[in-house]
């Protein structure tokens, strides 16, 4: 099971990756994050990083590649489908790439889980749709 969105931002690669720098910053995304909350003392950059979103999405930064413009995290637990036991090794990942043409920005926001099932994406997909575009938004 998993979820696909994207979208092209015009704005340069290193604009858009701003946005994703720091693990404990989602202020390019004010429309649907109205609140995070940093967990421990671990930084923003750091692999381990936590964060609770909107008092209700605890995720966890797994992975981070400044060069490749790639960073993976869990979603710990949440509301609906994303709650405790129903869905279970939930990893999300978001992609940039230049688009040579423009100088813009093509993005990928996926993810996959191993528990769950299609109410999962029928929960996640419209979410990640807002998200890209706030991002679209806040980039303009």
């Amino acid at each position: 099971m998993g979820c696909y969105n994207s979208i092209v931002i015009d704005a340069p690669v290193e604009k858009v990756w701003s946005a994703f720098q720091n693990f404990h910053d989602m202020s390019s995304f004010p429309n649907v994050v109205e609140k995070l909350d940093k967990v421990g003392d671990i930084p923003g950059t750091d692999i381990g990083a936590k964060r609770v979103l909107n008092g209700v999405f605890r995720e966890t930064l797994t992975y981070f590649n400044e060069a490749d413009k790639n960073l993976r995290y869990t979603i710990d637990d949440g509301p609906g489908p994303l709650e405790g036991e129903k869905c279970q090794g939930y990893v999300g990942e978001v992609r940039l790439y230049p688009v040579t043409e423009n100088n813009g920005t093509f993005v990928v926001w996926s993810s996959d889980w191993d528990v769950g099932g299609e109410e999962v994406a029928e929960f996640c997909s419209p979410v990640y749709h807002a998200l890209l575009n706030d991002l679209k938004a806040s980039m303009s």
